[in-house]
């Protein structure tokens, strides 16, 4: 039976709606109740058709999806047409035929314009010596050049020095600046660190920053600022190549060699005939203007 309120079917006779619980004895209207009481399913008896289509006749002439009655049935459904189509036809063009080759007669080689020209003998190029009187080319003059270039004066090296121990002086005040901000010190308690780590820690900056320059370009920065290079004392040799490691790094330690004796070792440098101080001539280099 269905019930009023909540349009339920059901399909066993009882007094409450299995779905929504409602009674159907508190049905107010009437003409509700007898319909929820005649609604009822019709029961199968085996007398009905079976399968979902039995309503539906294969033995009508006309279908929808294959109108027309009057074709025959035997016909097929694709016919080929009246006329047939031209074949489709790739076209290829015929191969061009080899040109024999005569096996007997070889070859016939090109001359080159080198086979006929006419040369004369083998004649070794050599430049013509210069008369006496007659001036040198200046490309010539440059190749055999092997003059030593001229010494640098002694207010270039002592303004290039000067340049190179302020940059040294505060390279060493930040290192130990920081050092100190490191250990939670002031510079009043500078003597609490370690003064034998620092001050070879100070050298080796030192020394390298000398030396690694020195041998990079043969200049450090209050060298280039001053215009004077360090080159080796053999003219020969700073014509074909500059300072190497070993004598840089040399020459950098020859820095405490002049200094220690009240810096007289420095004083060859302004007062000598070739300007060498002391850790020039250790070294074998000397400053010349760059």
């Amino acid at each position: 039976m269905k019930c009023p309120k909540c349009q339920y079917i059901g399909f066993d006779n009882g007094d409450r709606c299995r779905n929504c619980g409602y009674e159907f004895s508190l049905a107010t209207d009437a003409a509700d109740a007898a319909q929820a009481a005649s609604v009822e399913l019709p029961i199968k008896d085996g007398t009905e058709a079976l399968g979902p289509l039995t309503d539906f006749s294969l033995n009508t002439p006309n279908l929808p999806l294959f109108p027309g009655s009057g074709r025959d049935p035997d016909a097929p459904l694709v016919t080929p047409r009246a006329t047939p189509r031209a074949p489709l036809a790739v076209r290829k063009t015929a191969p061009a035929p080899r040109p024999k080759v005569r096996r007997d007669d070889p070859p016939a080689e090109p001359l080159l314009a080198l086979d006929t020209a006419d040369f004369g003998p083998a004649v070794e190029p050599h430049e013509a010596e210069p008369e006496a009187g007659e001036p040198i080319p200046a490309a010539a003059a440059a190749a055999v050049d092997d003059s030593p270039k001229a010494t640098a004066s002694s207010g270039a090296r002592l303004a290039g020095g000067a340049i190179d121990l302020l940059l040294v002086a505060g390279m060493d005040l930040t290192v130990l600046y920081l050092t100190l901000r490191v250990c939670d010190l002031t510079f009043g308690e500078v003597m609490a660190l370690p003064m034998a780590p620092l001050v070879a820690f100070l050298a080796l900056l030192n020394g390298g920053y000398v030396s690694t320059f020195v041998a990079a370009s043969g200049q450090t920065i209050g060298k280039m600022a001053a215009g004077t290079r360090v080159v080796p004392a053999d003219p020969s040799v700073a014509s074909r190549e500059g300072v190497t490691f070993g004598q840089s790094t040399l020459r950098a330690a020859a820095y405490v060699v002049s200094a220690l004796p009240l810096g007289l070792g420095f004083v060859p440098a302004f007062a000598g005939r070739d300007r060498r101080a002391l850790h020039d001539r250790l070294a074998d280099t000397r400053v010349v203007k760059a």
